[in-house]
């Protein structure tokens, strides 16, 4: 059987490609993004061709998967209707494969990528686990029981899962194409929360948490007092962070991890929560967590002289807010560039007065124009980079042709690029500091 899967440049088609690659199924791809991505690299390593042009891959033989992006008009689907193909969503597909397993979920708006890089990395150290990534990563084996798999609120995408656990890092407004208002992402979290087998796991810190209507047995972590799994003697500094975790008022362990930001001890909570109910030894839980690289695209660093470049996906005025905290721990000393990318036209437009408040705490900021993914400028003819330039103190716009603006950080200064998309004057500005 041959699965061919439209929009497989994707993060999360990239990985679901990998998965399906390794189970043993032969998968091909196609996209209309002719230039390189990221998650190319991964799919070119185990052999998978990926298409930008028509192509004769689609027979009467085939699986179509497609993205949410790809819509029925597009010439491969109009193809693949042609020949009575069955036509999966990207998140029926996923649903499919991950509920024939022991299936742990992680949603939340902000920080499940990391905490599922996290989770599997932690588990699958310690038991083996088959894992799907939103940054271009994913594996799967049949005699591995469980599978840790990142689940995105989008359309409502994670209620196709049936998990032993449900996870939830946070919930925010996002996506205001499609939610309506905070309540309605509220009730997609709490229908997400009903679907849990044994347990939901919750971030307790976060106020939106607390609301959602669930009928599951339900465990909340956190940093604030009123948690089940509570880190208390929390130390940040230059060299990482430290805290002793508690579930139920009896210790658990001590951990030291080289991890920065209130953020990152949440996301490591989420993880420990799970590991502690699965009765993993707390020292040996510490020693994976310690081990861990990161996620792609999440906080990357790459150091050259004494400016610090770094790569991070945040586009939502909380990820960016973050990102930006966690850099002032690491380098109290070092001046913090900001450079932004907004992404979408209705994220822009809804979060413009708070992306300009956070990019304001950095010492300088740079903010590209808009890019746009689905949505269309003529849908949002008023909404420009140019709301957030204006109301965003020591802030200017850049783009490929100027970007030499960030010639004048050569030293002593950590610039971090922010977005979804790569920033293609990343490249320009590291050959500049290399050179």
């Amino acid at each position: 059987m041959k699965y061919y899967l439209i929009g497989i440049k994707g993060a999360g088609m990239s990985s679901l490609a990998l998965i399906l690659n390794d189970l043993g199924y032969k998968v091909v791809g196609y996209d209309d993004m002719k230039e390189h991505s990221f998650t190319e690299d991964q799919l070119t390593q185990k052999g998978i061709k990926i298409y930008t042009e028509d192509n004769d891959e689609i027979d009467e033989h085939t699986i179509i998967v497609r993205s949410t992006a790809i819509k029925d008009d597009h010439k491969q689907i109009i193809k693949a209707k042609k020949l009575d193909l069955k036509i999966y969503e990207y998140n029926q597909m996923l649903g499919k494969l991950g509920n024939m397993f022991d299936l742990i979920t992680i949603a939340g708006c902000h920080g499940k990528t990391t905490t599922t890089s996290l989770m599997a990395h932690v588990i699958g150290n310690i038991v083996g686990c088959n894992y799907l990534i939103g940054d271009g990563h994913g594996m799967a084996r049949k005699d591995i029981k469980k599978f840790v798999i990142e689940a995105c609120e989008y359309y409502r995408h994670f209620l196709v899962y049936e998990p032993n656990y449900a996870i939830i890092t946070n919930i925010d407004l996002d996506h205001v194409d499609y939610f309506k208002n905070m309540q309605d992402v509220i009730d997609a979290y709490s229908e997400y929360a009903n679907k849990a087998e044994k347990m939901v796991i919750a971030c307790g810190d976060d106020p939106y948490t607390r609301l959602i209507d669930c009928n599951k047995a339900l465990f909340y972590y956190g940093i604030g007092e009123g948690n089940d799994i509570l880190a208390k003697n929390v130390e940040y500094s230059e060299d990482g962070t430290s805290f002793d975790v508690f579930v139920e008022d009896n210790y658990y362990g001590h951990f030291d991890l080289p991890f920065y930001g209130k953020h990152m001890v949440l996301n490591a909570l989420a993880v420990i929560s799970v590991c502690y109910y699965e009765r993993y030894d707390a020292k040996e839980v510490a020693r994976q967590l310690k081990s861990f690289k990161g996620a792609a695209r999440r906080f990357n660093e790459e150091k050259i002289g004494s400016v610090v470049v770094i790569d991070d996906y945040a586009h939502h005025p909380q990820e960016v807010k973050v990102t930006l905290k966690a850099a002032r721990q690491k380098y109290p000393d070092k001046k913090i560039v900001a450079v932004f990318q907004p992404h979408t036209f209705s994220r822009t437009q809804e979060f413009k007065d708070d992306i300009a408040k956070v990019l304001s705490n950095a010492d300088a900021s740079y903010v590209l124009d808009i890019f746009p993914a689905r949505e269309k400028q003529e849908d949002y003819p008023l909404v420009t980079s140019e709301s957030i330039i204006k109301e965003t103190s020591n802030c200017n716009a850049i783009n490929d042709e100027n970007w030499d603006q960030l010639k004048q950080y050569n030293e002593d200064a950590v610039v971090i690029f922010m977005s979804p998309k790569e920033i293609k004057l990343m490249q320009n500005y590291k050959e500049y500091l290399k050179n």
